[in-house]
């Protein structure tokens, strides 16, 4: 009788001891960043290049491109939520683990649609656009069996708040690495041939390779330490997802998502034209991302510093406010000039970093919630449900540029118009920075998970020996 109470209670000072110290090493957090280093050497092909491949490449109209995205993006919004629910109703966890082999297995095809995607067969229009939608959906598919389950990896790596904000920088130092190298290396390479259809493929693949590395290094350098099985009970799926309705955490945090992440994506896909026309420096995109990983690491650390003063919420709210100022100040004072744009907008890119960086340690904070609320654990659907509201996003910021490119009257290679012009810069400054104001309202006061709160709600799940 005595040990059979001294066991669980040993396991408590375990579990407590876990939430109040970090224990995840140096070496395991660099290997769960380079897992996203991975993902975005593949998926910010799309995001970056793939709307002016369709349209100066391919040769199909911009709109239509944008409906590639759009289509796309809210398709693969419902595959990542099936993709949730197969991970979260696995059964008899092989020792490779709950997430991990879906990292090992799914990097091969992704690499290979990747590429797919930047091919332009000599087909009819009609020939072409099918193309476009056939790929860019596979690939949409692909990548969500890939970054489902690596999203909800970290929630099982530790229960540590210190440990998870680390997890986060680490990701997005590996998301910016990956924005920084696809921003420095895929037009000089495209452009060392004299046939640009061959030169895509050929700077996407090398990319794609080592992507695929960088998912291998994930796989064999991380941890699953707080993995659930399901009992065998039949709706578990459908009562996880009602629950996510009474989940406040999460409706605001994707409310503030869906405007953020539109704002952001919206940036990536325009910049090409802004550089291009407004700036006619059709090459800056390489300074612009070297100066982005410039400010990289004093971003970390000065969102490490904040999280620890004032808690990942307020955090988020600094950095996103600092983004909204200096977006403003662009538009209104150095939008034609070169220089002083590169550094308002790299000033713009540091808070940028910083509620980006936070994000992914409120998801696994939101899991937590979630299960002290209803007592049923899913990292896989709520991660799915919340990629689910980034795809949406990612749609819009696809479909937008791409309808808004036509209606401001934008025509490819040629010199623009004043209107024309200016609504680029309405495309790129305005629209963004106000998306974000909304957001930050929102969050600021609706978001009810502080650091403190979650601390205790974890404690209380301890208590419950359900961690």
């Amino acid at each position: 009788m005595v040990t059979a109470k001294l066991k669980p209670s040993h396991s408590k000072l375990k579990r407590f001891k876990e939430i109040q110290e970090p224990r995840l090493k140096f070496k395991e957090k660099l290997s769960y960043g380079f897992g996203d280093l991975g993902n975005g050497l593949m998926f910010d092909m799309g995001q970056i290049y793939l709307l002016m491949f369709y349209t100066d490449i391919l040769g199909i109209a911009s709109w239509i491109g944008g409906l590639v995205f759009l289509v796309s993006k809210f398709f693969d919004a419902f595959v990542d939520t099936g993709v949730g629910t197969l991970v979260d109703n696995q059964k008899n966890f092989a020792k490779r683990g709950k997430f991990k082999p879906f990292i090992l297995y799914g990097s091969f095809p992704l690499a290979i649609l990747t590429v797919m995607t930047f091919l332009s067969p000599d087909f009819s229009e009609t020939g072409k656009i099918v193309w476009a939608f056939v790929t860019y959906l596979l690939f949409n598919a692909a990548y969500s069996f890939v970054n489902i389950p690596y999203g909800s990896l970290s929630a099982s790596m530790t229960i540590n708040a210190e440990d998870r904000t680390q997890l986060s920088v680490f990701r997005n130092l590996g998301s910016q690495g990956a924005m920084f190298i696809s921003g420095i290396v895929v037009i000089p390479v495209v452009s060392l041939f004299p046939n640009h259809q061959i030169g895509y493929p050929i700077a996407v693949g090398m990319l794609a390779i080592v992507g695929v590395s960088l998912h291998m290094i994930c796989y064999r350098g991380v941890t699953e330490r707080h993995t659930v099985e399901r009992p065998n009970e039949k709706g578990l799926g459908r009562k996880a997802f009602l629950n996510l309705l009474k989940n406040r955490p999460f409706i605001v945090l994707a409310v503030y998502t869906l405007l953020t992440i539109t704002a952001l994506f919206l940036q990536q896909t325009t910049q090409l034209y802004y550089f291009k026309y407004v700036l006619d420096e059709p090459n800056l995109v390489g300074v612009v991302s070297t100066l982005n990983f410039i400010v990289l690491i004093p971003a970390l650390i000065l969102t490490t510093f904040l999280s620890k003063k004032f808690g990942k919420k307020m955090t988020a709210i600094i950095g996103v406010s600092g983004f909204i100022i200096f977006q403003f100040i662009n538009f209104m004072f150095f939008s034609d000039h070169v220089v002083m744009f590169l550094v308002i907008n790299t000033l713009a890119q540091l808070f940028l970093v910083i509620p980006n960086t936070v994000t992914w340690a409120f998801i696994a904070d939101v899991v937590e919630y979630g299960q002290w609320q209803t007592g049923l654990r899913s990292e896989g659907i709520i991660y799915a449900s919340y990629s689910f509201t980034r795809k949406i996003s990612q749609g819009l910021a696809g479909f937008v540029p791409g309808a808004a490119l036509s209606l401001i009257g934008l025509v490819p290679n040629v010199s623009q118009s004043e209107g024309t012009l200016q609504g680029l810069k309405i495309l790129f400054f305005l629209v963004p920075a106000t998306a974000c104001m909304i957001a930050v309202l929102i969050f600021l006061f609706g978001y009810p998970l502080t650091d403190r709160k979650h601390k205790q709600i974890v404690k209380e799940l301890a208590l419950r020996e359900e961690i």
